[in-house]
């Protein structure tokens, strides 16, 4: 490994170490987001670090424009203590199992291959969950970004994993994936074959440039509109298989129990339903009054985002916003809306309609499908909840601060 890749190593080492701060001191700012130097200039600080071998970046939703992450804005999810130490020129990645033909590709190969280049959100599984809701500052809440920061949305490039997958030969019995990390926990994860054939992609780049080592360097699973555990990391092997493998993060970290499961955990949860949110005005930052651009993000696991809707009476009523182009399927869609604002306490909040004719749900309506009373959100702990899509509300008090009245 030469010595500036060692050096890009410690660098992002050290800056990951630096970036932990506790999520309920100090994020609500009202007028900006709190800052941190960077090599780039100034920008949001993104970092969350929760015990020794579990980081957590996030995506500052309120403070940039479009539909494009940067990549070094991409939120983060690492299950590992440390980047692993990976030398490009030995890493390969492995096709086996059920395969007539076992095959392995260094990363040259791979890019000598027929190539994709598609934008696609990620999400984690866990993103807008309702423990996260009324923490931070007791009056305000955390800001968007430490509420619904785990989702982003960039241009990737690689190979189809079916293209992989053919050329290796697929057995009559194949219809699961293994996929398999190189961290230090060989992160894996199962995935329906059908998928695999369908969109996923085996990507070495990431908004026009190689992916950094936060987001999987030198090669990543990305699995679109499906939650971001699919999309495995420092990917080394790829096993076909005849069934669902239940791994460790799939059957212990990731599996739910509620009400309408009837005692019974749910282990697999594959697309996202239709989400919005209103990133601008929102929580943190200050109203001032008279003409304001609502403006947000929507998102789909099913595809394309037909409508998105803003309300500023708490629901009440409800207009159509704006999207702006490009509307691509499984990507974020960027929305505004024109309002003028007369200083009175107001609550506003977005949903948005998917192409599969799916609406994003009140609180109330998540709540009456999982089996669930709403006074059971305000209980502590609050129920641990997967794949929460229900509509956010944001109350402007006179004196222009915003709070988070999801569960107001």
């Amino acid at each position: 490994m030469n010595s500036n890749r060692s050096s890009r190593r410690r660098f992002l080492k050290q800056t990951a170490a630096l970036a932990g701060v506790a999520t309920g001191a100090g994020l609500a700012v009202r007028g900006q987001s709190a800052q941190a130097q960077h090599l780039h200039g100034e920008l949001p600080r993104r970092g969350a670090r929760y015990t020794i071998d579990h980081m957590t970046h996030y995506t500052p939703l309120q403070d940039y424009a479009g539909i494009i992450t940067p990549a070094s804005l991409h939120f983060m999810q690492q299950h590992s203590s440390e980047f692993p130490e990976i030398d490009v020129r030995q890493h390969r990645l492995t096709i086996h199992g059920l395969v007539d033909r076992p095959l392995s590709f260094t990363v040259e190969e791979l890019k000598q291959l027929p190539s994709v280049s598609r934008i696609h959100f990620l999400e984690c599984h866990g993103n807008s969950s309702p423990a996260i809701h009324g923490a931070g500052d007791p009056n305000l809440g955390l800001p968007v970004q430490f509420i619904h920061g785990m989702t982003s949305c960039s241009e990737w490039t690689g190979v189809p994993l079916s293209v992989l997958l053919k050329e290796a030969g697929l057995q009559k019995e194949a219809s699961w994936l293994v996929s398999e990390g190189g961290d230090a926990g060989k992160f894996s994860h199962t995935l329906p074959l059908a998928k695999a054939m369908e969109d996923v992609i085996v990507a070495y780049g990431q908004n026009g440039e190689p992916l950094r080592v936060e987001q999987g360097y030198p090669v990543r699973l990305v699995v679109p509109g499906w939650e971001a555990p699919f999309s495995v990391k420092y990917l080394t092997h790829v096993k076909v298989v005849d069934q669902p493998y239940m791994a460790w993060n799939e059957s212990m970290n990731h599996s739910v129990t509620r009400p309408d499961l009837r005692d019974k955990a749910r282990w697999y949860h594959f697309q996202f339903g239709p989400k919005s949110v209103v990133t601008r005005p929102s929580a943190g930052l200050e109203m001032l009054r008279g003409y304001a651009q609502i403006t947000g993000l929507a998102w789909s696991g099913a595809g394309v985002i037909n409508k998105v809707e803003v309300s500023t009476d708490g629901g009440g009523s409800w207009k159509e916003a704006k999207r702006h182009a490009p509307v691509l399927p499984r990507a974020h869609t960027r929305f505004t809306f024109d309002w003028a604002w007369d200083g009175q306490e107001a609550v506003i909040q977005s949903r948005c309609t998917d192409e599969a004719g799916e609406v994003q749900p009140s609180l109330a309506e998540l709540s009456k499908d999982w089996g669930m009373h709403l006074e059971d959100w305000k209980k502590t702990p609050r129920p641990r909840a997967i794949h929460f899509n229900a509509i956010q509300p944001w109350k402007i008090a006179r004196d222009g601060s915003i709070s988070d009245a999801m569960f107001a």
